[in-house]
């Protein structure tokens, strides 16, 4: 096969790159076509896709530099110290990504790490396909279909773990990041061993892959229709209650006169005007999901920029103080501020 491919010139090197390139990317495009919510916007996967290619940038520059200091053999770093580096530099965009509050769910934290695999393996194999000396479609069917995927594999599961223990502990300090990252990294150097041979390990990448994203899409999309409907019911609730003048008589109301002594009427007011419109945000943004799961894009909202620089305006107002005194009546959860920042498209 290497030799008719060498033979075949410029066209055996094209469909080696094909075959190099063609299976992450499309894989990719299926779990955004599977994703009924469309939590991520064409516009983001594109800008993550090249976040992973300057990911694998980086990592050849460090991999390089290290290797050269270390002298180790190369089947020895790419086994042990490379599946550390490439992951964390990897996850890395994910980190900023959850701390920023721009992963929601584990649906699109999922598409967000297969998204940098599938950029970082790209870039890696345009990197062979510039060194390697003649085209072997054995070697491009691995690197294709499987080293490819396993990239965007277990960034994947870094992103889903990362953000499973960022939500359940309200929180993205380091130490949340670092099981994704072992993880990803063991299952990394896993793959790299070829403890089987290189066919068998990446035909089992390709039935097990598929079957753990239909996991993790299932789950995922539960999670979301509970989250949507217990959240909306609640903010219509407390908004219902706002504009008929009932909520003096609410919970919320009865928090908000205990706050009487410590903050001025006009704090006050204005700690009452960031609840309305908070609200209003939240059930606008929960309403625009909706619509995307029943298959419709709402147009965009001409009013949504001032209305944001309302809600800055009066965060501003109250202070850090009555910003505190505020989070016993809404969650500030980093699902709730992924929300606001889909709502905005930022």
């Amino acid at each position: 096969m290497t030799a008719l491919l060498a033979a075949t010139g410029a066209g055996g090197w094209i469909l080696c790159l094909v075959v190099g390139l063609l299976p992450v990317l499309a894989f990719l495009v299926a779990l955004v076509l599977l994703d009924s919510y469309k939590l991520i916007r064409f516009r983001a996967v594109v800008l993550t896709v090249l976040a992973g290619g300057g990911a694998a940038i980086l990592c050849l520059l460090i991999n390089a530099e290290i290797s050269k200091r270390l002298s180790w053999e190369f089947s020895t770093y790419s086994r042990y110290l490379a599946p550390l580096v490439e992951e964390l530099v990897k996850g890395s965009v994910i980190a900023i990504a959850v701390w920023r509050r721009r992963i929601g769910f584990l649906v699109d934290a999922a598409i967000w790490g297969f998204a940098i695999g599938a950029g970082f393996a790209a870039v890696e194999n345009i990197q062979y396909f510039r060194i390697l000396p003649e085209p072997d479609l054995a070697v491009w069917m691995v690197r294709g279909f499987g080293t490819a995927v396993m990239h965007g594999s277990v960034t994947s599961i870094l992103a889903i773990v990362f953000l499973y223990l960022s939500d359940r502990y309200d929180s993205v300090l380091p130490h949340l990041f670092l099981p994704g990252w072992i993880l990803a990294a063991g299952l990394h150097s896993f793959f790299n061993h070829f403890y089987l041979s290189p066919n068998l390990t990446t035909a089992a990448l390709l039935v097990g892959t598929p079957l753990v994203f239909a996991v993790v899409f299932e789950v995922g999309e539960k999670a979301t229709h509970k989250w949507l409907g217990t959240s909306f019911d609640t903010d219509q609730d407390l908004l219902g209650a706002i504009r008929r003048g009932q909520l003096s008589s609410t919970r919320i109301g009865g928090y908000l006169r205990k706050l009487k002594g410590r903050f001025s009427p006009a704090a006050l007011t204005d700690m009452l005007c960031l609840i309305r419109l908070h609200a209003e945000l939240s059930i606008q943004a929960k309403g625009v999901l909706m619509m995307r799961k029943a298959g419709f894009e709402p147009p965009p909202d001409p009013s949504i920029q001032s209305r944001f620089e309302e809600l800055a305006f009066l965060e501003g107002s109250i202070g850090p103080t009555g910003r505190r005194a505020l989070r016993p009546i809404f969650s500030m959860s980093h699902r709730e501020l992924w929300q606001l920042h889909m709502l905005r498209g930022k």
